[in-house]
């Protein structure tokens, strides 16, 4: 059995500062997949790129303090494919990939459009780019599991407000028939979603209103699994006590 968990920690260097590696070790996944990490190899310490007990593997965005994605792994891969093959995206560090013997594991970061139209524009190409990728890449490895912040809460039982945010980045309704393609077309299963089927369950909340407190989020970060290994995923979990960031980490529990 084993645990993978996603996280985006908003920071590493501003999680770390929270406890975020002294919780690490303590919750010890077997994987764990962080988004935005902000920071370069050599603004960190061997400690914190290869926490005790676990081998490290970093992509970090080309612009200092932005995106990247992580994977720590107990077990080291037998592979790790960085990026995906596409500059526009590979230099903002939203894809990484840990491949192990039967499958194979994504830390994903997918692009935000919140910030304006340049922004929402870039999220569009990445959308329409990213689901010709992954069904390649099924070909080659049909056990995949996509860990990440998507940046899209897809159903209306996946945000708190779903009237007022219809016309916001990262609800719009072209961006959920987008997931709801992703899930119809390849056959992704939403982990969470597979063991929990009810709302008011999030992964992320604004800290300018302190919605955490009320509840007042957004699921944005997922599991996603490929047909192939999706009847092997045994439990699924948000971990929503858990405070480093506007995040809070996401997990699922794997027979494989």
């Amino acid at each position: 059995m084993k645990k993978i968990i996603s996280y985006n920690v908003n920071g590493i260097r501003a999680a770390a500062k929270k406890g975020f590696y002294d919780w690490l070790q303590q919750e010890s996944p077997d994987i764990i997949c962080l988004q935005e990490s902000k920071a370069q190899p050599d603004q960190l310490t061997e400690e914190m790129l290869n926490p005790e007990g676990y081998h490290g593997y970093w992509h970090s965005a080309e612009k200092k303090g932005y995106s990247g994605t992580v994977i720590l792994s107990k077990e080291k891969p037998a592979h790790v494919e960085v990026g995906m093959g596409n500059e526009n995206y590979d230099k903002e560090g939203r894809v990484l990939r840990a491949d192990y013997d039967g499958y194979s594991v994504i830390s994903l970061y997918l692009p935000s459009g919140s910030s304006g139209d340049h922004r929402q524009a870039i999220k569009e190409d990445f959308l329409k780019d990213f689901k010709p990728y992954i069904k390649t890449l099924l070909r080659e490895i049909p056990n995949l599991i996509i860990a990440g912040d998507y940046n899209i809460a897809h159903t209306e039982i996946d945000i708190h407000d779903p009237v007022r945010n219809k016309n916001s980045s990262g609800f719009l309704l072209h961006e959920r028939e987008w997931m709801t393609e992703f899930i119809d077309e390849i056959g992704m299963v939403d982990s969470f979603r597979k063991f929990n089927p009810e709302g008011d369950h999030y992964s992320w909340w604004s800290y300018r209103t302190r919605a955490r407190e009320s509840n007042k989020g957004w699921r944005i970060d997922y599991h996603m699994l490929s047909p192939g290994i999706a009847e092997k995923c045994t439990e699924a979990g948000i971990l929503s006590d858990v405070v480093h960031s506007d995040h809070c980490p996401i997990y699922i529990k794997m027979d494989i």
